[in-house]
């Protein structure tokens, strides 16, 4: 179980986009893409066949999960997170400087 999810919204703790904030878009191995940050450019060659023009591109790229922390709306900060198990038997995800839980 990861403590970064699709959809969560992450503050980013390294780097050229340190502070900034995003929803991520996808989670990979060890690293997650998060929307509309670390943007790298990447020289690409047309492809008639894909209909792909070329030229130079603007993508996200992936950030190692390490320097990225969930964000917490209601300590507006990011947090650390840690996991739990409810009275019901479920294992949730829980912030811990709060311990409220991020899954409902």
């Amino acid at each position: 179980m990861n403590k970064i999810r699709k959809g969560d919204e992450v503050v980013i703790t390294t780097g050229k986009d340190k502070g900034r904030r995003g929803t991520v878009s996808a989670v990979l191995d060890n690293r997650v893409v998060v929307e509309n940050l670390n943007m790298v450019k990447r020289h690409t060659k047309p492809n008639p066949q894909r209909n792909i023009p070329g030229g130079i591109v603007q993508k996200e790229a992936s950030i190692h999960i390490s320097n990225v922390m969930l964000w917490n709306a209601v300590a507006n900060k990011g947090d650390r997170i840690g996991f739990k198990e409810l009275a019901d038997g479920r294992k949730v995800r829980f912030f811990k400087s709060n311990n409220e839980v991020v899954d409902r």
